[in-house]
């Protein structure tokens, strides 16, 4: 199957074309055609009627919406996550873990498995996001103590066993955080820095054994002094850090998102939305782990200590908040909704529209809410 998407506004990293076509075979790109240029025959064609059409977004850290969590360890809470995100624009994700027992979180493990064998027609789940369980206390957030516990490399294999585990983020600093970032290399597993207060030498421990992302970046985790960097000056002075940013306005203030963006190269940052069950939902009562969670305006806090639990964002507004916010082009700002991301896990011909890069793609109103994705080359929503 052949199909052509005409009167595009093409947006990929590093180019911007207007009434641009892109020629789609099976699930892989073919060519992309200037306005200028002939058109090839296609079985299909899609007007994209002078939309924005972008790489579709990938989205690295997302623990649910629509009323469910991924450590529900619910079927059909999993399916719905799955549909659910194409309406962010996300054709990959990695569904994302609490700090849990090792019970829970295998169970949530085989959901992922059940719905990729499925043939359900939402997002990708390329692999697994274990946010936690191995953090420091210190810097909890929304995380549940109780469960907290060190490094397991053995663990970390017994889920992996399960389904595919793409990213673990943790606490470097806690006994054996260093060592354990090549422990997971070694299983092509993307280390990251999170819920920590290691000083900058820690951190540099860390990436002396092949860590270089931080994971929501800012948030629970050391900051910048004159005196002692942290992980938030390590992750500005190091161009090969990868950095996560939940763009909501809330977890990072519009003016710590322009200096971000402009003392950190735009190939090394990526947005995610961190996103728990309340996201697409009103305002109300929700849980997060066990914890209660009040929502109010969008925000999502707990009960206990008003810590921000999560955010309700969606990934297509995150783009959104960081091109009005920075004004920078948006040929340099997809690099932070997919191509990036697909980077650092190691994921091929994801995140461009370029000749044999996989087909997903999302098409863009001017408002940038999704007026149409395509997922492997196949149209699953608009």
């Amino acid at each position: 199957m052949r199909t052509l998407i005409t009167n595009a506004r093409c947006i990929s990293p590093d180019f911007d074309l207007t009434g641009a076509s892109v020629l789609v075979d099976g699930r892989n790109i073919a060519g992309v055609f200037r306005s200028e240029e002939e058109k090839p025959a296609a079985d299909t064609v899609f007007d994209a009627a002078g939309k924005m059409l972008m790489p579709g977004f990938i989205d690295v850290h997302c623990h649910g919406n629509s009323g469910f969590d991924f450590s529900d360890a619910d079927q059909d809470g999993m399916n719905e996550m799955c549909l659910a995100k194409l309406k962010e624009g996300v054709t990959s994700w990695l569904p994302t873990t609490l700090t849990l027992p090792e019970d829970e979180l295998a169970a949530a493990l085989k959901t992922a498995g059940v719905y990729s064998a499925s043939g359900i027609k939402g997002a990708k789940v390329p692999g697994i996001h274990l946010e936690g369980p191995y953090i420091n206390v210190k810097q909890i957030g929304a995380q549940n103590p109780d469960y907290v516990r060190l490094p397991d490399i053995e663990e970390v294999k017994r889920l992996n066993s399960i389904y595919k585990v793409l990213k673990v983020s943790y606490a470097v600093e806690v006994e054996g955080g260093a060592e354990f970032a090549r422990e997971l290399r070694t299983m092509g597993i993307t280390p990251s820095c999170v819920h920590s207060e290691a000083t900058y030498a820690r951190f540099e421990a860390a990436m002396s054994c092949g860590l270089r992302n931080i994971s929501h970046f800012c948030n629970q985790v050391s900051g910048l002094h004159h005196r002692e960097i942290g992980i938030v000056g390590a992750g500005l002075l190091h161009d090969d850090v990868f950095i996560e940013l939940i763009c909501d306005k809330l977890h990072i203030c519009p003016d710590m998102i322009k200096l971000v963006f402009k003392l950190k190269r735009s190939d090394r940052i990526m947005l995610i939305t961190d996103s728990m069950r309340a996201a697409g939902m009103p305002d109300g009562e929700y849980d997060l782990g066990g914890m209660d969670v009040v929502v109010r305006g969008g925000c999502a806090r707990l009960k206990t200590n008003n810590a921000l639990a999560g955010s309700t964002l969606a990934l297509c507004d995150a783009l959104k908040n960081v091109y009005e916010i920075t004004a920078m082009s948006l040929s340099e700002l997809v690099k932070a909704s997919s191509f990036n991301q697909a980077q650092s896990l190691g994921l091929d011909r994801l995140g461009r529209i370029e000749p044999g890069f996989i087909a997903d793609l999302v098409v863009l109103n001017d408002d940038f809410t999704p007026a149409a994705v395509f997922v492997d080359g196949e149209q699953r929503l608009g």
